[in-house]
């Protein structure tokens, strides 16, 4: 058989001519397959072509290797938010403090993408992955498990592998209770002043939809039937398009409103740029997640800040630590009241020169 080129194979040419996965192939070929359950005729298949194709030195080095690569993966959904953009740096600072590192992707919030994401990381032999806020845990879970890779979920929880997340139902709630608080002084509430925008039926959504429930349940002192949920999933277009639609049946917003995430608040200030000021000017509104220009909007914005740090250093623990049975691990976020801008990750970026 013919080389590819003058140069040696890739797992993916590999993966292309035998009709295997790259999962399948980087199993083989560092010589975990029969704990994958790989057919002899498909580990023998590959092997052959990888030597055909100049992959022997990669086989020897890969059959004699007991140390690891020193990679580590985190798989995110997408980069442009802030919640994630500043796991993404997080998870940086946190591998590089180890001596690991770090390679950043994107699965998209599609169960296929995130499978073939998971698969090319493993293809590069990293040596552990981070599962942050896919569509589907378990699914990159086995995945995982096929190729004997540590990983960890962090902010949506699997029921397969250890997770790390925010106690989303005690955030909502004191979230929804500052608010009502603070909406309060302007005047007595109702229970059809109180609204949650955004979210969808996944594990975090769910919990804060509890918590909103539960806090407004206390101040009103009634469970109330009032339909007091607008989902949107995690889309600032179909926030927009909800909050329009609210706005045309009711004439106005509600005078306080919880947002599910940094996305859903995109939807809100979308929404804003299509009419008069006015009609948020007596608004309150509390966004579960944390962004600091959010945070100086005209209208009080109360936030609750995931403690990603935390998360992150429970999540290496339990790497190390890898328990037999899958763990929850819980971890308290922060209120942050309006106006006020945090410290972050990028504060301890260098400083760059300015250019002239």
């Amino acid at each position: 058989m013919a080389d590819l080129n003058p140069k040696k194979a890739t797992i993916y040419d590999l993966s292309v001519l035998s009709g295997a996965s790259a999962s399948t192939v980087s199993a083989v070929l560092n010589g975990t397959w029969r704990k994958r359950r790989i057919s002899e005729e498909t580990a023998g298949k590959i092997l052959s072509l990888a030597k055909a194709q100049r992959y022997t030195t990669n086989l020897q080095a890969r059959g004699l290797r007991s140390s690891k690569s020193g990679l580590v993966g985190l798989l995110v959904p997408v980069y442009e938010n802030r919640f994630f953009s500043s796991m993404a740096q997080a998870f940086e600072a946190e591998a590089h403090k180890r001596g690991l590192s770090p390679m950043v992707v994107s699965g998209r919030r599609d169960p296929e993408a995130e499978r073939k994401t998971v698969e090319s990381l493993i293809a590069y032999s990293i040596d552990a992955l981070f599962i942050a806020g896919v569509a589907n845990p378990d699914g990159v879970h086995q995945v995982c498990a096929d190729a004997a890779l540590p990983h960890v979920n962090l902010d949506l929880p699997g029921k397969l592998a250890s997770s790390v997340i925010s106690n989303n139902r005690h955030g909502a709630e004191i979230l929804t209770s500052a608010i009502l608080e603070h909406a309060a002084r302007a005047g007595a509430l109702s229970p059809d002043d109180v609204v949650l925008f955004g979210g969808h039926d996944d594990h975090a959504s769910l919990e804060r939809i509890a918590g909103f429930h539960a806090a407004k349940s206390a101040y009103f002192k009634a469970d109330g039937s009032v339909d007091d949920v607008e989902k949107t999933g995690y889309s600032p277009r179909m926030t927009e398009l909800v909050l329009e639609n609210y706005f045309k049946r009711k004439g106005r917003l509600p005078r306080c409103f919880f947002v599910n995430s940094s996305i859903n608040f995109e939807g809100l200030l979308r929404f804003m740029g299509r009419h008069d000021p006015s009609v948020v000017s007596d608004i309150v509104v509390g966004c579960f997640d944390y962004d600091p220009f959010a945070s100086f909007l005209p209208f009080p914005v109360y936030m609750i800040k995931p403690d990603i740090s935390k998360m992150l250093e429970i999540g290496f623990e339990l790497l190390d630590t890898a328990p037999v049975e899958p763990l929850v691990t819980i971890i308290e976020p922060m209120l942050i009241p309006p106006r006020t801008a945090l410290t972050g990750p990028l504060d301890d970026v260098s400083q760059m020169h300015t250019a002239k």
